[in-house]
This record gives C-alpha cells, sequence and structure tokens, in this order.
C-alpha cells in the first residue's frame, strides 16, 4: 500500500498567515521580554491549540 502525503502551496499559505496572526496576537499580549518569546514559541504550534480546541468543544 503506497501512502503519499501531498504538500500544496495552499496549506503553507495558511499555515504562514496564521503564524503571522498569532505571533502578533501572543507578543502584543506579552507583559515581558520572555512573555513575547513564549509567545512566538506558541505561534509556531498554533494548530495545536486549534485542534485541542475544537476536540474540547465537542467532548472527545
Amino acid at each position: 500500500m503506497d501512502c503519499k502525503m501531498q504538500n500544496t502551496q495552499t496549506s503553507g499559505a495558511v499555515y504562514g498567515l496564521g503564524f503571522i496572526g498569532a505571533a502578533v496576537f501572543y507578543i502584543s499580549h506579552a507583559t515581558s521580554f520572555w512573555m513575547g518569546l513564549l509567545g512566538f514559541l506558541k505561534a509556531l504550534v498554533w494548530p495545536a491549540f486549534l485542534v485541542y480546541g475544537a476536540l474540547s468543544k465537542i467532548g472527545m
């Protein structure tokens, strides 16, 4: 069985825009340099927060 993943430019663009938006949100709400750094790191993994929130809302 041959399963291949496709990487499209559209998904990269959505992730990139989401990263920029999350970085701006987290960094603008930071109260110190270290909180800004933590916000940047959170922005890198924003899809994980999105999936976790969605699954917790539907009760899984």
